[in-house]
């Protein structure tokens, strides 16, 4: 296998470069935005803000699998740059599945629980009504559809509460914050499955194992959209309180702050995030027959992995 890996420099691609899994398959091309890496070295470049610069790295490349780990994420941003969040989301996963459908190659994408509502009281199925409800979620709708309407091999894994030991995200800022406070005030009222990105990577390599063992046509029955996160659920505030908590029994932390419920309407943001955004991941686990454990085994694993970082 030739893989391609694009968003190397996002805690997702990160995850993929240090977990290895990806590498002990075969031949992977690291792509960032600048061609260089967080740790050192040099990558392919790759912007997905002008998506027609993809086609020349591609056909360079000729990949057998393309895992497109870059993203337009800044969902309060979105809102004033939806065109660009389109372009990198919506526009370049187009191109990635125009050539992936000429050269046969599979593509591998990552959408979110922001392409709902977030009206509804039980999990979110594959086949529930897409309703974005800002810039972000939209954006990435339009990179969903244009993976169905390209007729190429492609999962397209939707995720959520994404979070990992590096880079930007809820479970860094908590830590953070809570270094530097005696009380913090999260969100209460807003629920979902805060996913670390082992489990992504871990989860994606196991569907791209199954596909690559398998015929032609049991390849297209296993492609399509699938919902790639932990189990059980939370909110804003419970997992801040887990953090602090579970942090501060392994030392990542001198004492835990106290962690203030409050509603949205007291936190307001210029995009409205799903009040529950929860996503139903039965059919992934039995599909690929990779188990999906509860939220809490990856807050342990990323403190763990933190904790060993720390010394």
């Amino acid at each position: 296998m030739k893989a391609l890996l694009l968003g190397a420099n996002g805690q997702l691609g990160r995850t993929f470069l240090s977990h290895g899994g990806l590498a002990a398959r075969g031949a992977v091309t690291a792509a960032t935005r600048d061609g260089k890496l967080v740790e050192s070295g040099q990558a392919a470049k790759a912007d997905l803000s002008a998506p027609e610069t993809l086609v020349a790295l591609l056909d360079a490349e000729q990949p057998d699998v393309i895992i497109n780990a870059a993203a337009y994420t800044a969902v309060d941003r979105a809102e004033q740059e939806e065109a660009v969040a389109t372009r990198v989301n919506g526009e370049a996963v187009a191109v990635l599945a125009r050539w992936a459908k000429a050269h046969g190659a599979l593509l591998v994408n990552y959408s979110t629980d922001y392409v709902f509502a977030g009206e509804a009281d039980s999990p979110y199925r594959e086949d529930a009504a897409a309703e974005p409800a800002g810039a972000y979620g939209r954006s990435k709708r339009v990179g969903e559809e244009a993976l169905i309407a390209s007729g190429a091999p492609y999962f397209n894994f939707r995720t959520a509460w994404v979070y990992a030991p590096v880079g930007h995200n809820f479970l860094r800022t908590m830590l953070r914050l809570g270094g530097e406070r005696d009380e913090l005030r999260v969100v209460a009222d807003q629920v979902g499955s805060p996913t670390d990105t082992q489990l992504i990577v871990e989860g994606t390599l196991s569907a791209v194992d199954r596909w690559l063992a398998a015929d032609m046509d049991a390849r297209r029955s296993l492609e399509g959209t699938y919902h790639l996160t932990a189990s059980g659920q939370t909110s804003w505030h419970g997992f801040a309180s887990a953090i602090m908590e579970q942090a501060a029994r392994r030392g990542l932390l001198q004492k835990v702050p106290t962690v203030h419920a409050i509603d949205s309407s007291e936190f307001p943001t210029p995009a409205k995030r799903p009040a529950y955004s929860v996503l139903d991941n039965s059919r992934f686990a039995q599909t690929f027959g990779c188990a999906l454990p509860d939220w809490k085994v990856g807050l342990h694993r990323t403190l763990d992995a933190l904790a060993q970082a720390s010394g």
